[in-house]
């Protein structure tokens, strides 16, 4: 099996799930499902130009237009969706990462009031990286906002796929909306109270110490070249990456 490649195992899991008849090649088409599959891996694994696809996964724009007409019509999501059905909802935990833009990223067309997701941090350019994991550290849900933005700003909304007894997170979501949010789902909060908290809230710090897998997911995502380093100019494309990488944690 070549590098990179999926086993025989992992494409039966998601075959039924791509577009098009299972096994089928188009007349058009340079590749079929698993190997037009195999090329976006390669491509975010390694963090290589489009352009510099090897010659065995075809046409390069044709693959980058194919991924493209996937992210937009909203497949990679669902790829992470349907294999995310069966979560350990024990506790959940919820953190953000940054990554650095490149300069490559930049200069993508506007389109209406579109958000690319860059901002400027101490980094320079940058992208944050919201995700939930369940109890196992595999991922539930993602998103994206500049890395200047809040880590909390995304909070309610990742939580509301999510079904867990607890969660945990850092003090940066110590935030009386967001703890009321949890409280009214009965969802226990296992969030240190911040320092400058006039009444201090209990914390559970014997199950916070678990959250030790939400920081080890996205060190692994990040093994991915063009994940740890943003090249897509578009949000869309560049989610559409980190979906993919996030379902692949869940066919190891």
């Amino acid at each position: 099996m070549r590098r990179y490649a999926l086993s025989d195992d992992q494409f039966a899991r998601i075959e039924h799930l791509l577009p098009g008849r299972p096994g089928h090649v188009g007349r058009n088409s340079d590749k079929g499902n698993r190997l037009f599959v195999e090329a976006v891996i390669w491509k975010f694994r390694t963090g290589a130009p489009w352009r510099d696809l090897p010659e065995r996964f075809g046409n390069w724009k044709n693959t980058h237009k194919r991924f493209s007409r996937w992210a937009e019509s909203g497949v990679w999501e669902s790829l992470l969706k349907t294999l995310a059905d069966d979560p350990d909802n024990e506790y959940a935990m919820i953190d953000a990462t940054i990554v650095r833009a490149h300069q490559h990223s930049a200069g993508a067309r506007k389109k209406g009031d579109s958000n690319e997701a860059i901002g400027r941090s101490r980094g320079g350019l940058t992208t944050k990286i919201h995700a939930i994991v369940d109890a196992l550290g595999n991922p539930l849900a993602v998103s994206l906002t500049g890395g200047h933005v809040h880590d909390v700003t995304q909070a309610q909304v990742l939580t509301q796929e999510i079904e867990p007894a607890a969660l945990l997170a850092d003090k940066g979501y110590d935030s009386d909306g967001f703890i009321e949010h949890l409280e009214v789902r009965r969802i226990k909060p296992v969030i240190p109270p911040r320092a400058n908290r006039k009444t201090p809230r209990e914390c559970d710090f014997a199950l916070y110490c678990e959250r030790n897998l939400v920081e080890r997911f996205f060190n692994n995502i990040k093994h991915f070249r063009a994940i740890a380093t943003r090249y897509e100019k578009t949000a869309r494309n560049f989610l559409a990456g980190v979906h993919l990488v996030c379902a692949l944690a869940w066919l190891k």
